[in-house]
């Protein structure tokens, strides 16, 4: 869950190199218009921390192989997702930002999967801005960098992850989620227009069953398995 998700780095991790923005126009594919929302939102881009078998000792993995952290300083109020997506596209490591700017940070990542010479960007997901001063929790245990980045993105999703469930189910459980609440949503927006009592018996009948598997998927364990 994403309250108070911020992280603190480990110091031997410390990387701390400024990378320009010109690197990511040179190895992306990136378009005039993104460009200019480079310019606009991004005051440094920095690369803050490797997190590696040679900074923490943590085993690495061809999916993967190290976590990278960068740190996003904005000119404006905040960085979209479709420049973190720019920058992530261009770097063949899972990313953690920070988004820096007016005295808030936030942290935001998306599953990345690297399985061929562009990687997959699924959906960010993002804590709350916190003042800056914000005090940070240690990392996640975890045996290897698989299972931190797993522990790491688990902690920015916006519900908790169950029991053995990976983050890739817990996204598509959300997806679903989602899809359900915008379904009773028109449904609702249908009801109270409907002039017919039979079709508003049938509308609310459909609303209840949304309702009841919306409810199992986002509670905390499945009622079922009991």
């Amino acid at each position: 869950m994403t309250d108070h998700v911020l992280f603190r780095w480990p110091e031997r991790a410390a990387f701390g190199r400024t990378v320009p923005k010109t690197r990511f126009y040179e190895r992306g594919n990136i378009h005039a218009g993104m460009r200019e929302k480079f310019v606009d939102d991004i005051q440094r881009i920095t690369w803050a921390y490797k997190l590696a078998d040679d900074t923490i000792h943590l085993r690495g993995t061809a999916t993967v192989p190290e976590i990278q952290v960068f740190t996003v300083e904005t000119k404006g109020a905040d960085v979209s997702d479709d420049v973190l997506t720019a920058i992530d596209k261009t770097v063949h490591f899972p990313i953690i930002f920070e988004i820096v700017g007016n005295m808030r940070v936030r942290t935001v990542a998306a599953q990345k999967t690297l399985h061929s010479s562009t990687p997959t960007i699924g959906a960010y997901f993002t804590t709350e801005w916190h003042p800056a001063e914000t005090s940070r929790r240690p990392l996640p245990t975890a045996l290897d960098l698989p299972g931190l980045y797993e522990a790491i993105l688990a902690a920015l999703l916006p519900m908790a992850t169950r029991t053995g469930e990976t983050v890739s189910a817990a996204t598509g459980r959300l997806d679903r989620a989602r899809r359900l609440q915008r379904e009773i949503a028109i449904l609702e927006r249908k009801l109270r227009t409907e002039p017919q009592l039979n079709r508003k018996i049938e509308l609310r009948s459909q609303i209840r069953e949304r309702t009841a598997v919306l409810t199992e998927l986002t509670g905390p364990e499945s009622s079922s398995k009991e």
